[in-house]
């Protein structure tokens, strides 16, 4: 019987977060695609197999989950090379979407491929069978309105192939995905739970258990409030709204496109430049070290703006409210200018996280913990009671 392997993975707008087994591996890649050929084009191809095979995922996809089947993709920063890279565009749905589908199964495919992982799946020839029990989430928008149904049957019960072409180390490979069991997590509860467990769903955080909290998930394309009370997620009070960072990561590339001539690959490009350590707000043009800061801070300050709208309007709604956690890749974009405007207007209790790997990792951490914890109940129940002796 194959193994089945326990994978949590938080597809966001802006890149995957995945822990696979028992959190000895972790991954993160670029959440972008572009359609390819066959035989994509490689300078100094006897040299392939020494280079990194995140930077030239190469793969086709073939799955009865998909829109588009059998179809050949560059994935993550090999795409962003691509003059026809796309990203997931404000307004659509992450359960909906091709590219939801083809980020995960590549990036199980990327564990399942690994040398460590050779004793875990079968593997005949050039074909390797892997099972896992996968934890992943949804906005909360898409949950209310039913669609984690959906996304976990188009999962179940499928066998999904990732197949390798040109890509370092593993070309010719194939992987056939299957699911022994998947839960989708709604992203507000989540987030309450890595806030207040630890990985074995202890509290950790005895101060926080029973406050009345709101969660504002900033996202990509999406942000989620959660509000948390009684140790449990409201779910009439609960809001997702079509609101994330992307359209104005798109703007701000736009215009430092139009007044400095400077192309950048994506959006990721805009959020480095933006949360760097060293010269934050500047790009280079013609060798010059240039500010881009009066396009960064009009632009994020006007989003910034429209996020604490929602805080101001949901926190009106539940006036009983101790404390609001901004978390997410957005509210590390937006924490200066949203702290900034909290100080000058209302002052709410609010708080971010400084390490900003936590606040960018905390949904694939809160569905590692979910996993775990829904396998070790199953083995629990499923577990053959010992024969009593005389």
């Amino acid at each position: 019987m194959t193994k089945s392997r326990i994978a949590a993975v938080d597809v966001g707008n802006d890149s995957i977060k995945a822990i696979f087994g028992e959190i000895e591996n972790e991954l993160n890649i670029p959440n972008i695609v572009a359609r390819e050929t066959e035989n994509r084009p490689v300078i100094g191809i006897e040299e392939l197999d020494n280079k990194n095979p995140l930077d030239g995922i190469h793969i086709k996809v073939h799955s009865p989950a998909l829109k588009e089947n059998n179809v050949i993709y560059r994935i993550g920063n090999l795409a962003t090379k691509s003059d026809n890279a796309s990203e997931l565009d404000p307004g659509s749905s992450k359960s909906e979407e091709d590219q939801t589908l083809i980020m995960l199964f590549a990036t199980l495919a990327l564990d399942a491929v690994k040398e460590d992982n050779t004793k875990v799946f079968p593997r005949t020839k050039n074909v390797i069978d892997a099972n896992y029990t996968l934890g992943t989430g949804l906005p909360l928008r898409e949950v209310k309105e039913g669609k984690d149904a959906g996304y976990r049957s188009k999962l179940m019960g499928s066998v999904h192939q990732v197949e390798f072409l040109v890509t370092p180390k593993y070309q010719g490979i194939k992987v056939n995905i299957k699911f022994d069991e998947v839960k989708v997590y709604p992203e507000g509860f989540a987030a309450y739970i890595n806030l207040v467990m630890d990985n074995n769903l202890k509290i950790i955080n005895k101060d926080l258990i029973d406050k009345r909290i709101l969660i504002q998930d900033i996202g990509g394309l999406s942000t989620d409030v959660a509000v948390i009370k009684n140790r449990n997620v409201d779910d009439d009070k609960a809001q997702g709204f079509n609101l994330g960072v992307s359209e104005s990561l798109e703007a701000i590339r736009e215009e430092i496109r139009t007044k400095h001539g400077v192309e950048l690959d994506s959006r990721r490009d805009v959020v480095e430049i933006i949360t760097r350590k060293n010269d934050r707000n500047h790009i280079m043009v013609k060798g010059s070290r240039t500010s881009v800061h009066d396009i960064t801070d009009r632009i994020l300050l006007e989003l910034a703006k429209k996020q604490y709208r929602l805080l101001r309007n949901v926190w009106q709604k539940n006036s009983q409210t101790e404390i609001c956690y901004f978390v997410g890749g957005g509210a590390t974009v937006l924490k200066e200018y949203i702290k900034a405007l909290n100080n000058k207007l209302d002052g709410y209790n609010i708080e971010f996280f400084e390490d900003e790997k936590e606040s960018i990792w905390m949904m694939a951490n809160a569905y590692y913990k979910l996993i775990i914890d829904f396998v070790k109940k199953s083995e629990k129940q499923n577990a053959v009671p010992e024969p009593v002796k005389s």
